[in-house]
């Protein structure tokens, strides 16, 4: 059963900023764009290393190490060479806290 899950304080992570968090099976990069948040895996679909050390670039983010590049929003594949899209994971605003909704029981 899917539940949503207490990250972070809203205003926590600044404009432009990103923040990786764990959740018990995976680590996630929360990222803050103009106040519009988005959540991503910490990985490259390409070889495995983490994202969260990239450049972000609008929606973009580019891998580090291979310059893979891909669309915060859908986890599209924008570059290769990765070409399996990264996992987004669905957040919100509630109370004042972020929220992830952690799937992980489906």
């Amino acid at each position: 059963m899917s539940s949503w899950v207490d990250i972070a304080q809203h205003g926590e992570i600044s404009p432009g900023g990103m923040s990786v968090f764990s959740l018990e099976h995976v680590e996630i990069v929360v990222i803050n764009l103009n106040d519009e948040y988005f959540a991503i895996e910490d990985v490259c679909t390409h070889d495995g290393s983490e994202i969260s050390s990239g450049c972000l670039l609008g929606y973009t983010i580019e891998c580090p190490r291979h310059g893979a590049r891909f669309d915060i929003r859908s986890g599209e594949v924008l570059d290769p060479p990765a070409y399996e899209p990264i996992r987004v994971f669905e957040i919100r605003i509630n109370n004042g806290m972020i929220q992830i909704l952690d799937d992980s029981a489906e």
